[in-house]
């Protein structure tokens, strides 16, 4: 960077409004299909179709709580609905695949709750049932579409920090210690990396890319999944990513990315639509959201957009976030719930 920037770049996100709609069907109507189809229909012009459960009632339910017209007793019958352009899978982690691969086989796009899938290896076979398909699919990492990574990403790719050294990025909530909550059952994909790590393992590929090399601490809880953990990435050029996730406490939950000539600091919760800092000595320039939220997973509303936005553009995958790289961040997370102790997948 030769000198600090008088402004910072314009935001790229899609519009949440007055672009491209598709029909959604929505796939296991559990709390984060709940924000979802609350924020599509509160904030964009998208707009759910169908809702399918395992449960008539809670199918019905669902749907007469949001203003769907159809709700079905089976995923089989949402994904056969003539009207559903794209399925949403809000399913428990270890139903992903299954049910990706279901929506997919019914010649539906796909947008998947993130993690994408268990491991890398049950990612890539999502990936590859698409490709063959050539439907669209996609992670539901929202927090790429936000304003403010759009942003970001725009300095990152300018060089305005420099050459880069160091990320950090930490996301820690406090969860009771019910046997029965989902993160903590081992067979529905419970443990912190798998439901909070994604996070800031996405940040760190999104700011560094593939890491060369993964050093993780951390131990297995009573139900035998990760309750906490650090991350050490190892970068070919020298940088490194800081990585933290626990299910025992909250810490700020924000994210730094540093380079040789400026930083970028990134406000608490950095997963959602708040604002970034980008400072170098006593200079500093601040992004703001004027977004106003009723609720911080309103944000879950730009992915929506982008999705129906990359459809209607013919394309197969988003460019902000490919397939590959859902993959590659599941390998990191393979390696690092390995070295936790996980049996290798």
């Amino acid at each position: 960077m030769t000198s600090f920037p008088t402004t910072l770049p314009e935001s790229t996100a899609v519009p949440l409004r007055g672009g491209a709609t598709v029909r959604w069907g929505v796939l296991a109507p559990g709390g984060i299909a709940e924000d979802f189809v609350a924020t599509l229909h509160r904030n964009t012009d998208q707009r759910v179709v169908a809702v399918g459960s395992r449960s008539a009632d809670r199918a019905a339910a669902f749907a007469a709580k949001h203003g769907i017209s159809r709700s079905y007793d089976s995923y089989d019958a949402l994904v056969a609905d003539a009207e559903v352009d794209v399925v949403y899978v809000a399913a428990p982690h270890s139903e992903h695949r299954a049910l990706a691969l279901l929506a997919i086989a019914a010649g539906k796009h796909v947008l998947v709750e993130k993690p994408i899938a268990l491991s890398a290896a049950e990612a890539r076979d999502i990936a590859s049932a698409a490709r063959a398909a050539g439907v669209f699919a996609m992670e539901a990492m929202w927090s790429r579409f936000l304003p403010q990574s759009t942003v970001i990403q725009r300095l990152l790719d300018d060089g305005v920090l420099g050459e880069l050294c160091l990320v950090s990025a930490e996301l820690t909530f406090r969860f009771t210690a019910d046997p029965a909550n989902r993160l903590l059952d081992p067979a529905l994909g419970g443990g912190a990396l798998l439901d909070l790590g994604v996070y800031p393992v996405w940040f760190s590929h999104f700011t560094l890319g593939t890491p060369a090399a993964v050093h993780a601490t951390g131990s297995l809880g009573s139900t035998g999944v990760d309750e906490q953990a650090a991350l050490t990435l190892d970068y070919a050029g020298g940088a490194q990513a800081q990585l933290v996730v626990s299910m025992h406490g909250q810490a700020r939950n924000g994210a730094v990315i540093a380079g040789a000539d400026a930083r970028i600091e990134v406000e608490p919760m950095f997963i959602t639509p708040q604002g970034f800092s980008l400072v170098a000595g006593d200079e500093r320039l601040d992004f703001r959201h004027d977004f106003v939220s009723q609720w911080w997973r309103d944000g879950l509303a730009w992915q929506a957009a982008a999705v129906a936005q990359h459809i209607a553009d013919g394309r197969t995958e988003a460019p902000e976030h490919p397939l590959d790289r859902t993959i590659a961040m599941l390998e990191t997370i393979d390696d690092a719930r390995t070295q936790l102790g996980y049996p290798p997948r």
